[in-house]
C-alpha cells in the first residue's frame, strides 16, 4: 500500500514538473522578442495589411505601398479588412488573419480591449509579430513589435502652430473628435493643447461626438450656439470634417473661421480645393505601407530584433489648397 503510494506521489510530481517547464517554455516564447519557426523562403513568408477603412485615398496609398515593398522583398501581401469603419468586421478579419497563421500582421491600432486581447494573447499564442500603422496602440497594451507612421502629438503641434500664424493669439477654439477617443486623437489633441495652452487669450472648447454624420452635424449646431464668437474648428477626426463644415456652412458662411484637420479623412481635398479647409496636416501613407514591410521583414528575417518599440516616424506637413507646404 506504502509503495503504490509513493509511486502515485512521484508520478503527480513528474507530471508537474513536465507541466512547469511546458509553461515556462511558452511563457518565454510569448514575450521572446526571437522569431521562431521561420520560412524556408521568402516566397513562403505571408504577410497581411489590416485597416477599417477599405477603398479610401489615405488607406490607398498605405496599401500601395505595402504591395510595392512586399514585391520587392518577394514576399506574399494582402490588403484585408472592413469598409466604414465597422470595428465587428474589423475585428473578425483580425482574428481570420491570426487563426490563418500569417507570419507577419500590420494593422491599424484600434484602441479597445478586443483588440489589445487578439494582439497580446491570440497573436501572442501562434507567435505572429503585429506592427501598428497610421494609429498607434501603446506598447503595454497591445505587445506589438513596433509602430510606423506619423508623430500624432508633434502633428497636433504643427496644426496649432499654424492656426497661430493665421488667427493670433486671440480666440475661441473648438476642437472636434469622438466621444471616447483613440489613442491617436489623444496624442493630437495633447499636442494641440501644448501649442494653444500656451497662449492665455485662446479659449479651447474640446468636445466628443457619435460618428455618424447626423450626429456630428448636431454636435456642431450645439457648439455654435453654445460658442457663439467661436474663431475656428480643428477636425481631430478626419472624417467629421465633411458634416462640421456643412453645419457651418447652412447657418452661416464658412470662410470667416479657421478650419484645420488631418488628410486621413475622406472629401477633404475637395473642401480644400474650395477654400473650405485653411490647411491639412498632410501624411506620408504610402511611407508607411512601405516601411511596416521592411520593417517587419527585419523582424522577421533576425536582421533587427528588437524592433525600436518607440516606433518609427513617417514625415509630416502642412499644406494649403494648392498643395503648397504652409
Amino acid at each position: 500500500m506504502r509503495k503504490k503510494v509513493v509511486l502515485i506521489l512521484v508520478a503527480l510530481i513528474m507530471i508537474f514538473s513536465y507541466l512547469t517547464i511546458v509553461s515556462a517554455t511558452k511563457a518565454y516564447r510569448l514575450t521572446s522578442d526571437r522569431p521562431a519557426n521561420l520560412p524556408i523562403s521568402p516566397e513562403s513568408i505571408r504577410l497581411v495589411l489590416i485597416t477599417q477603412e477599405l477603398d479610401t485615398p489615405f488607406w490607398n496609398k498605405v496599401g500601395q505601398g505595402a504591395l510595392k515593398q512586399a514585391q520587392e522583398e518577394n514576399v506574399q501581401l494582402e490588403v484585408w479588412g472592413s469598409y466604414g469603419n465597422n470595428q465587428d468586421d474589423f475585428l473578425k478579419t483580425m482574428e481570420i488573419a491570426i487563426h490563418s497563421k500569417v507570419n507577419g500582421i500590420i494593422v491599424q491600432g484600434l484602441d479597445n480591449e478586443e483588440f489589445k486581447e487578439l494582439t497580446k494573447v491570440k497573436a501572442a499564442f501562434y507567435g505572429i509579430p503585429i506592427i501598428t500603422i497610421a494609429n498607434d496602440v501603446p506598447v503595454e497594451e497591445s505587445l506589438r513589435k513596433t509602430y510606423v507612421g506619423s508623430d500624432q502629438f508633434g502633428a497636433g503641434q504643427m496644426v496649432a502652430r499654424q492656426l497661430i500664424k493665421e488667427m493670433g493669439t486671440t480666440g475661441e477654439v473648438i476642437i472636434l473628435g469622438d466621444q471616447e477617443q483613440a489613442y491617436y486623437q489623444k496624442e493630437r489633441l495633447a499636442g494641440i493643447q501644448n501649442v494653444l495652452g500656451g497662449y492665455p487669450d485662446i479659449e479651447m472648447i474640446v468636445k466628443g461626438t457619435a460618428d455618424a454624420k447626423e450626429q456630428v452635424m448636431t454636435t456642431t449646431q450645439q457648439l455654435m450656439n453654445e460658442v457663439p464668437r467661436v474663431t475656428a474648428f480643428i477636425a481631430i477626426n478626419a472624417n467629421y470634417t465633411g458634416p462640421m463644415i456643412q453645419e457651418i456652412g447652412r447657418r452661416t458662411q464658412v470662410e470667416p473661421y479657421y478650419i484645420y484637420t488631418f488628410d486621413d479623412g475622406v472629401g477633404l481635398t475637395a473642401l480644400l480645393e474650395q477654400g473650405k479647409i485653411d490647411g491639412i496636416l498632410e501624411q506620408k501613407p504610402e511611407a508607411m505601407g512601405s516601411e511596416s514591410v521592411e520593417r517587419l521583414m527585419e523582424w522577421i528575417s533576425g536582421e533587427t530584433v528588437p524592433l525600436d518599440s518607440n516606433g518609427y516616424l513617417t514625415e509630416t506637413r502642412m499644406v494649403d489648397a494648392e498643395g503648397e507646404e504652409l
